[in-house]
C-alpha cells in the first residue's frame, strides 16, 4: 500500500457530522490515494512531509473556468488541455469544470464530443469533473461578454443534444426564457446542476427556478438583475433563498469588497468562490480569446472586450481565498467556499474536504495563501512539499 503522512502547523478539517474548522497542529494520513486518518497532531511517528507554516487545506474546486494559461477551453486542442490540467495545481485547484460559453448548440455539442474523446488521455493533474455550459440560454439584456447572435430558448431538442455525451454537469441559464422552467426540471432530473445567470429575472421568477430545481446563481451581481428595494431581482433572491448558492468572483474588480462581504454575511455557508478565468489568466498583458472573440488583458484589472465589457477574469482561486480572508471572512468559511461547498453542489462529496474516506486532494497554502504544494490522490503534482 502506498502511504503518506503529512503534518501541518495549521490544517482545515471537516469531520463527519461536524462543521469545518482549523486545527493547530494537525496531521493527515493517506493510504492508496484516500485519506485514512485526519486529526489533531502531531502523530506518534515521524511524518513524510512537515509543513511548518501556512495552512494545509483540501484541494480547491473551481466550477467556472473558461480558460487559463493562454488557452480557451471550448476550442482547446489536446496539448492545450495537457497544459491547463497540468498547471492548474499551481493555483491550488485539484478539480474543475471547464466552461464553454455561448455558441450555437451544434458547436457546443461538437466541443463536448471532442472533450469526451480526449479526457482519457490527460495526465495526472487537476481533475476534470465535467463541463459547465454558460449559455446559450441567456438573456439578451444581461448578455455580458456573450454573443447575442447565438442566444436562444432552451428547447427540449437542444437540451437533449447537449446531454448526449454525459459530460454536462452544470448549466447556466436565464429562467425568464421560454421553456426555461421545464428545461431546469429536465436538467435536474439528469443530474445536472442548474445555475441562474445572465438573467434579467425578477426575484419571484428566480424563486420559481429554485422550485424547479436550480441550486446556484452564476457570478452574483454580474450580468443579472440586482438588489433594488422595489424591484428585487436575481441577486436579491440569491442572498435570501437558502436553496441557492451564489457564485462569487472575488478579484475585487467584479464585486467590490463591501458587496462581497454582504454576500458572505447574507448567504453564510452557501457562497461558492469561482474564478470565471479566461484564457488570459496566468498570462502577461495582451490579446487572447474567449468563445472565439478577442479579449484584452490589461496591466491592471480583468480582461475586456473591445467595447469595454468585462470578459472573464485573470483570477486564481487561491488568490480568491486569500481575498476572502483579507476581508475578515474566517479562514474555515473562506476555504469552505472554494472546496467543500462547490464539491457538494456538483455531487462530489468525496472531494473538497479533509476527512477519512475523502480523496487525498490537498494543497499547502503559504502565509500569503498562495499554493506551495498540491497533491491529487496523494500524489504530488506541484511544488516542493516541505
Amino acid at each position: 500500500m502506498a502511504s503518506l503522512l503529512i503534518t501541518a502547523n495549521r490544517m482545515i478539517i471537516t469531520p463527519a457530522g461536524s462543521s469545518t474548522r482549523v486545527l493547530s497542529p494537525g496531521y493527515v494520513r493517506v493510504v492508496d490515494g484516500v485519506i485514512a486518518e485526519a486529526g489533531q497532531g502531531p502523530p506518534d511517528e515521524a511524518s513524510d512531509v512537515d509543513l511548518p507554516d501556512g495552512l494545509l487545506a483540501p484541494g480547491l474546486v473551481d466550477l467556472q473556468v473558461n480558460g487559463f494559461f493562454g488557452h480557451d477551453m471550448v476550442d482547446a486542442d489536446e496539448a492545450a488541455w495537457h497544459t491547463v490540467v497540468g498547471r492548474l495545481p499551481e493555483t491550488g485547484v485539484t478539480a474543475f469544470l471547464p466552461t464553454f460559453i455561448t455558441a450555437p448548440v451544434a458547436t457546443q455539442a461538437a466541443a463536448l464530443r471532442r472533450t469526451r474523446d480526449l479526457l482519457p488521455r490527460l495526465p495526472l493533474g487537476t481533475r476534470v469533473l465535467g463541463v459547465h455550459l454558460e449559455g446559450p440560454f441567456l438573456s439578451e439584456k444581461r448578455k455580458g461578454a456573450h454573443n447575442a447572435v447565438y442566444l436562444t430558448d432552451p428547447e427540449p431538442e437542444a437540451i437533449a443534444t447537449l446531454l448526449e455525451t454525459g459530460l454536462v454537469k452544470l448549466v447556466t441559464l436565464a429562467p425568464e426564457r421560454n421553456g426555461a422552467l421545464s428545461a431546469i426540471r429536465t436538467l435536474t432530473a439528469a443530474g445536472v446542476l442548474v445555475s441562474v445567470g445572465h438573467s434579467d429575472a425578477t426575484a419571484a421568477r428566480t424563486a420559481e427556478a429554485a422550485d424547479a430545481g436550480a441550486r446556484m446563481v452564476t457570478h452574483i451581481f454580474n450580468a443579472q438583475s440586482g438588489v433594488h428595494h422595489r424591484d428585487p431581482g436575481v441577486a436579491t433572491q440569491a442572498l435570501i433563498d437558502d436553496r441557492l448558492s451564489p457564485g462569487l468572483i472575488l478579484d475585487l474588480h467584479h464585486v467590490g469588497p463591501e458587496a462581497a462581504e454582504l454576500v458572505f454575511r447574507a448567504a453564510a455557508g452557501r457562497v461558492v468562490l469561482v474564478t470565471d478565468a479566461a484564457a488570459s489568466a496566468g498570462m502577461p498583458p495582451g490579446t487572447y480569446e474567449l468563445g472565439g472573440e478577442p479579449i484584452t488583458m490589461p496591466e491592471q484589472g480583468p480582461p475586456l472586450r473591445a467595447d469595454g465589457t468585462i470578459a472573464g477574469s485573470g483570477l486564481r482561486l487561491d488568490e480568491a481565498v486569500g481575498n476572502a480572508i483579507g476581508l475578515g471572512i474566517g479562514t474555515a468559511a473562506a476555504v469552505d467556499a472554494a472546496t467543500r461547498i462547490p464539491a457538494e453542489l456538483i455531487g462530489r462529496p468525496d472531494l473538497g474536504r479533509i476527512a477519512p474516506g475523502a480523496a487525498a486532494d490537498l494543497v499547502w497554502l503559504g502565509p500569503d495563501h498562495r499554493a506551495r504544494t498540491t497533491w491529487v490522490n496523494g500524489q504530488k503534482v506541484f511544488g516542493g512539499g516541505s
